[in-house]
């Protein structure tokens, strides 16, 4: 089971992501129709429990397995994975093989990393997934920003990446006896450390936290389904699941849980700052994952890893719903700037409902999922510390400002200028059409319900320290106060421009890291042109050269030594025919010379 579970996705999205335009036809389908059975043979997983084991290299073992924590985000994977794709397929821009193929092939590649139980497996998914990531954020090829884009959060997640290679090579060289998971707080001495540094790296990039969030706002340039998927259970949440799956390590070290919990808490904060003030939804929604994601980092490092896993699935729910609905007004509307998607909640009230849903539970209502999720994150932190509590409960105080935001743009009633479509009387871009229809109607719809319940499902919260009365309570009081101060001023808040520029890390992170990589690059292609290329042309001149002289003056001379040869063999092959007469007597006399001229030789020889 836990090989098909692997092995659906990832054959069929293969399959389709090489078929060419001559799938396009099915490809919708089949994707609905592969993810709808990924989920079932998730949810028998889930159920059952497998494990497998198998021999890979030299000794080092692959290996997958289900427990309590991969059971939840294997259902919760292939889940969100159906829900996008049953989406997509009214969009006629993603009715294509090459969509499809590529969102199951990034979705099995994070079903391979959440069951991992080897390093070395886990490796090869996360380069999957990060690949699947680069083609699926830059999907509009055509587009220059969607290509820039996606280079962009390549290379940063890859530089972040190099991280878990460091930590492979850390845990075979310390010891640990293996790449098994469960044996790398086994590592000897130094090496340790090592090991653990590798692999936060690794998960604070890949999740992007500060300071490498920015990659996150430039992959808003891809398709919102991509947007939806990458969000929620995918890519953003690998580094989360993989600091919760290795807290044991983490704690084993003395110093990474308390590192891990405060990059997690200041990532909270701060991109929730820069959440409330973004202008553009889908921007305001990525910075809030940073965000959201942060309290999933908090929750490893406080040792709350129930408590954080509880809130990696009700934030999947929720943050599918709001990109999906935010794509949907993108494609009906032509727009995703606040201020042009005013009255746009009226005018699709089902997507409008939907959304409201989901933003209410992000901004942590009562009695709504995020509500109890981030409350057992929050419990977890205030066993550690008192700072670390007071600023999660800041951070859950600014999803209440930033989802209020949102909502109050959407349902406040259109003007004149904005249902033209854009600011000034310009009109935006033409939508395409309604992309949902009834399939992804009733994606949304689910999902609503799915991000209002998660957090009072036993199965989801099971073995999470409970929270106290009084800390529900206060956390309730001061969302359901943020938003009512919100929804008054909410045509009034700022936009800094600092925080509207995600702190303006990406321009640091440019001048630091991507144009020295662009330079070197550019450096290295006119090497290759000026340098290798010159020296090929070069030498391939050089051997024409030599071959022309050769024709000219050696040609001859080889082909007079051949045919001299060829003349002096026929040559004595007319001398040897002479003495074949066929008359017995000449037989005789030339044995008869030739004995005389033999014993000639052996007389003058002694």
């Amino acid at each position: 089971m836990l090989w098909w579970l692997v092995a659906v996705p990832l054959l069929a999205g293969a399959l389709l992501a090489v078929a060419g335009r001559r799938a396009d036809r099915v490809a919708p389908a089949a994707g609905v129709l592969v993810a709808t059975g990924a989920l079932a043979i998730a949810i028998a997983a889930a159920v059952t429990r497998p494990a497998v084991d198998a021999p890979l290299v030299a000794g080092i073992r692959a290996g997958l397995a289900v427990d309590g924590l991969s059971a939840l985000m294997v259902v919760t994977v292939a889940g969100a994975t159906l829900a996008v794709l049953a989406h997509a397929v009214g969009d006629p821009e993603l009715r294509t093989a090459r969509f499809a193929g590529f969102m199951l092939l990034f979705a099995g590649a994070m079903l391979v990393t959440v069951t991992a139980t080897t390093l070395a497996v886990l490796l090869m998914a996360w380069e999957v997934m990060g690949a699947m990531s680069w083609a699926l954020i830059a999907y509009r090829w055509w587009e220059p920003e969607s290509v820039t884009a996606g280079h962009t959060a390549f290379l940063t997640t890859r530089l972040a990446d190099v991280g878990l290679y460091v930590a492979a090579g850390a845990a075979l060289a310390g010891g640990a006896g293996s790449l098994a998971l469960a044996e790398l707080p086994g590592a000897n001495g130094p090496w340790l450390h090592v090991v653990t540094a590798g692999l936060v790296v690794a998960a604070l990039g890949k999740s992007a936290q500060l300071p490498l969030s920015f990659w996150l706002s430039q992959a808003m340039r891809g398709p919102s389904p991509v947007s939806a998927l990458l969000h929620s259970a995918t890519m953003v949440a690998a580094g989360a699941y993989l600091l919760l799956r290795l807290a044991p390590l983490l704690a084993a070290t003395g110093w990474a849980a308390p590192a891990v919990a405060w990059v997690g808490a200041a990532t909270a904060l701060l991109m929730g700052l820069v959440a409330v003030a973004q202008t553009d939804l889908k921007q305001l929604l990525a910075a809030s994952t940073c965000s959201q994601i942060g309290f999933m980092v908090l929750a490893a490092g406080v040792g709350g890893v129930r408590g954080g896993a509880a809130q990696l699935v009700a934030h999947a729910a929720t943050k599918s719903l709001l990109f999906l609905a935010a794509g949907t007004w993108l494609v009906l509307l032509g727009t995703k700037q606040l201020g042009e998607l005013r009255g746009a909640a009226r005018r699709h009230r089902l997507v409008g409902v939907t959304f409201t849903v989901g933003a209410a539970a992000l901004a942590g209502l009562p009695p709504l999922s995020l509500w109890v999720t981030k409350d057992l994150v929050l419990a977890a932190a205030l066993d550690r510390s008192t700072v670390l509590y007071a600023v999660g409960l800041a951070a859950a105080l600014l999803s209440a400002v930033y989802s209020t935001k949102a909502v109050w743009w959407v349902w406040r009633p259109a003007q004149p200028e904005v249902i033209a479509g854009g600011p000034n009387g310009t009109r935006a871009p033409a939508g395409r059409g309604r992309p949902a229809g009834r399939l992804g109607d009733a994606a949304l719809v689910g999902l609503a319900v799915l991000a209002a319940l998660l957090g009072g499902l036993p199965f989801v919260t099971a073995g999470a320290r409970p929270s106290a009365w009084w800390e529900l309570v206060l956390s309730g009081l001061l969302a359901v106060a943020a938003v009512a101060l919100t929804w008054r001023v909410a045509a009034r808040m700022g936009e800094p421009r600092v925080l509207a520029s995600w702190l303006g890390v990406e321009r640091a992170a440019h001048a630091v890291v991507v144009r020295p990589v662009l330079a070197m690059a550019e450096a290295l292609a006119r090497f290759d042109d000026r340098v290798l290329d010159r020296g090929v042309t070069a030498a391939a001149r050089a051997t024409v050269g030599v071959a022309r002289v050769l024709d000219r003056r050696g040609e001859g001379a080889v082909d007079g030594s051949v045919r001299g040869i060829a003349d002096g063999a026929r040559a004595l092959g007319r001398l040897a025919r002479r003495p074949q007469t066929g008359q017995v007597h000449q037989y005789y006399a030339q044995a008869a010379a030739a004995l005389a001229v033999l014993a000639l030789v052996v007389i003058v020889v002694r």
